[in-house]
């Protein structure tokens, strides 16, 4: 026998040996990075524009940056594994006159999806159910897999959370619910009514994660902010991230906020050292920063009107979304693309990039028509617009 067959008898043997929830996964797809796109297309990095991931497009806080210069003085040591200072400065940040929130009720996380990873950890084995929304945030069913989980995927309703579904599906097999709000990659939304009606629903002995990644975005007097209703429900567990709204998404830094008894569940599966020194220091200089944020939410405001505007004028259906992103549809007719020999989804999406503009193709959330973008600077939303509106112009001569 060659060495190469021995080589692949072993890698097809420890194939075969890892777990069988692990054989079946496919890792998460990220949007394309500016630089693997320049390689294939010969493009100049600095000509390309990416708005494929839902990243804040006006750069991180002044403040944040000295706190990082600040930190690099100590790059030999560990970084605080509590993270007390950012502890301290949430529950100063979140906590009003109704809703009290103490260090016990956070737990850190190397990104928000680290808080949904913890949660499952401690919840599910194999067998137990767990249930989300139709195009919700791929992430649910990749950590609900790997536990040995059963996903229970209840179909949308007009691309958001039907709720009522939701809970009808609940069982006794049951230990876990997800609800996006504002859902990704859709941007719907749902309100305080419709929320407390859910949580009423569910048994206390399943728990709910309520993802805001993107709250700080929504305009909506009545939506739902989850902190408002951890008193009652303390099943519910709520989580955040200043990848979005607070631009650090490179650093990797996100919250859970739920009872006492469930964050030290999730602390005890978190692993040491788990939220890096600069992404500490750089949340908690971010989260006073009130004029980064709101300027973060303005650009966003001004750019999805923008964006909107410019789907009413080419023609394409859009989702009203209420994030920092907004999904718009190739259309269809009678089963097959407009023009189907010219173009589609799939189609528009690989002509944009080799036009250096990256967005998302969401065919992975059973959404094949639909194309989600990212809202950036004025500038790249109308390098966007051009561009799209040069294929479709194309595609319909």
């Amino acid at each position: 026998m060659t060495d190469q067959k021995v080589d692949d008898l072993k890698i097809q043997t420890l194939g075969e040996k890892a777990r069988v929830e692990i054989q079946g996964l496919r890792p998460y797809q990220p949007g394309k990075p500016i630089d693997e796109l320049a390689r294939e297309f010969g493009l100049n990095a600095s000509d390309i524009v990416k708005l494929a991931s839902n990243e804040n497009p006006i750069g991180p806080s002044t403040k944040a940056i000295a706190a990082m210069e600040k930190e690099a003085r100590e790059l030999t040591r560990y970084p605080d594994g509590n993270g007390f200072d950012l502890k301290q400065a949430l529950c100063q940040k979140l906590t009003t006159d109704t809703v009290v929130i103490k260090p016990e009720n956070v737990t850190l996380g190397n990104g928000s999806s680290d808080i949904l990873d913890f949660i499952v950890k401690c919840f599910v084995a194999r067998g137990d159910e767990v249930v989300f929304s139709q195009h919700a945030f791929a992430i649910y069913g990749l950590v609900t897999k790997i536990q040995g989980g059963e996903c229970k995927v209840v179909p949308a309703k007009n691309y958001g959370h039907d709720l009522i579904a939701m809970a009808a599906a609940i069982t006794n097999k049951t230990r876990l619910v997800f609800v996006t709000n504002p859902n990704n990659p859709t941007g719907t939304w749902l309100t305080q009514t419709d929320i407390e009606n859910f949580m009423a629903k569910v048994p206390s002995n399943v728990v709910v994660v309520l993802d805001e990644a993107y709250f700080e975005y929504v305009n909506e007097t009545d939506y739902c902010d989850g902190l408002t209703l951890l008193a009652a429900y303390p099943n519910l567990v709520i989580t955040r991230t200043f990848s979005k709204a607070y631009g650090l998404a490179a650093l990797r830094v996100g919250y859970g906020i739920s009872a006492p008894e469930i964050a030290d569940l999730m602390n005890r599966v978190r692993p040491p050292f788990n939220v890096n020194s600069f992404a500490l220091a750089a949340a908690i200089a971010t989260l006073s920063d009130d004029d980064y944020v709101a300027e973060s939410k303005a650009v966003n405001d001004t750019g999805m009107v923008y964006l909107t505007q410019s789907f009413d004028v080419l023609g394409l259906p859009y989702i009203p979304s209420v994030g920092n992103f907004i999904s718009f549809e190739i259309p269809v007719v009678d089963g097959s693309a407009v023009n189907a020999n010219v173009i589609n989804a799939s189609i528009v999406n690989e002509r944009l990039l080799a036009m250096g503009v990256i967005i998302r193709p969401i065919a992975n959330y059973e959404m094949p028509n639909h194309l989600r973008v990212s809202i950036g600077t004025q500038t790249e939303n109308e390098t966007f617009i051009a561009a799209l509106a040069k294929i479709l112009t194309a595609a319909n001569s």
